[in-house]
């Protein structure tokens, strides 16, 4: 009995183990980018070789453990799977670094925490989310959305006085002092996170769609990181036309971005969240930013030597309480599913009455042939 309450709590658990999981490796990879990029990587670049990793880390077991899942490729499936290979690994991901390299690595993850509030507008106007305005969890909804989109505009239009920067510099000084004082590359910057936020709420949507019909996870994401990796090298070489350098890497720093952003951040990522979104749905995917946000402030202030603005703080606390309102109002959606279902009794029951009535009557044609 105890040994069954252990694996039900567990099951319950996974998926906001998967959850953490997801947003400590997507900190990770924001620092080192960040750090990366500090020492002249291309983000173009950096995105191609990334999702190439991916695509060779996740291939083979994809094609060993989906073989007896994974069903018949449609052209309906295949422009979905162009879809998301466009949206998140070319456009949500160039966007998003390029962004960073404006602002700083603190700042961009902080605004990723608009995407649950974008992801449940788009779940709304696409009827996968239901809102009743006269329901206190619906008002949640909306009023959490509103006040993160504010904790938004404050982090991008207010400063403050410099709370402190600690540690060691990865990277070159002059990015860092132009990406944090000024103005007009905080909003260059912040429209373009902004942008790439929208495409990641899509991509999250999408793949939610897209699991209905094609439910296998390692292939789906295989799939991603193969087109993502292609289209993404077609950027790249528009981008960085003349400037073959920037495609060689040695043995340093930008090579353990690569393969790190690879593993984790492309290929678990996206199995991962998959899996969850297919039992939680897209917006629960989506409702831990917070946690990457923490975690990219505490390693970039001391890693990339970030100045932490009061300004920035304060928005992002803004941001949070706007976000916890939304993911509270939607918490209310999910029903604990019934511990005792009376639906998979019924063919047993049925054999059960099936098996009496049978002994009944043999009885009864007993008992008629000794009185015979």
């Amino acid at each position: 009995m105890e040994n069954d309450h252990t694996q039900n709590w567990f099951e319950r658990a996974k998926p906001f183990i998967a959850v953490v999981f997801l947003q400590c490796g997507f900190a990770g990879v924001d620092v080192l980018f960040k750090a990366a990029m500090n020492q002249g990587m291309s983000n173009y670049v950096l995105i191609v070789y990334r999702h190439a990793i991916a695509f060779v880390a996740i291939a083979p077991f994809a094609l060993i453990l989906d073989k007896k899942v994974r069903p018949k490729m449609t052209m309906s499936i295949f422009v979905k799977i162009i879809a998301l290979s466009l949206l998140e690994p070319v456009m949500d991901q160039n966007l998003y670094f390029l962004g960073m390299k404006y602002t700083t690595a603190t700042f961009a993850a902080a605004m990723t925490n608009i995407i649950p509030s974008i992801t449940f507008f788009m779940a709304y106007i696409l009827r996968i989310e239901k809102v009743n305005i006269r329901s206190i969890r619906s008002q949640a909804k909306v009023v959490g959305t509103l006040v993160t989109v504010s904790g938004a505009m404050v982090m991008t239009f207010m400063k403050g006085p410099i709370l402190g920067a600690f540690g060691a510099h990865l990277g070159n000084n002059h990015t860092q002092q132009n990406s944090g004082a000024n103005i007009n590359h905080t909003i260059k910057g912040t429209i373009m996170i902004i942008i790439g936020c929208f495409c990641w709420s899509c991509f999250v949507i999408i793949q939610s769609i897209t699991l209905d019909s094609y439910p296998a996870e390692l292939s789906l994401t295989a799939w991603i990181c193969l087109l993502g990796a292609a289209e993404g090298a077609a950027v790249a070489m528009i981008m960085e036309r003349g400037n073959p350098s920037v495609w060689f890497v040695k043995l340093d720093l930008k090579l353990v971005a690569i393969i790190y952003s690879g593993i984790v951040g492309s290929g678990l990522a996206y199995y991962l969240q998959g899996v969850v979104m297919r039992t939680k749905g897209p917006v629960f995917v989506t409702a831990f930013s917070p946690l990457c946000m923490v975690i990219v402030a505490i390693m970039s202030t001391f890693i990339l030597a970030e100045q932490l603005l009061l300004g920035r703080v304060i928005g992002a606390i803004v941001i949070v309480l706007g976000l916890y309102l939304v993911v509270w109002g939607k918490s209310k959606d999910y029903s604990p599913p019934s511990p005792i279902s009376k639906e998979p009794m019924l063919p047993d029951k049925q054999i059960a009455d099936d098996a009496n009535a049978k002994k009944e009557h043999c009885t009864d044609e007993v008992r008629i042939t000794t009185q015979d």
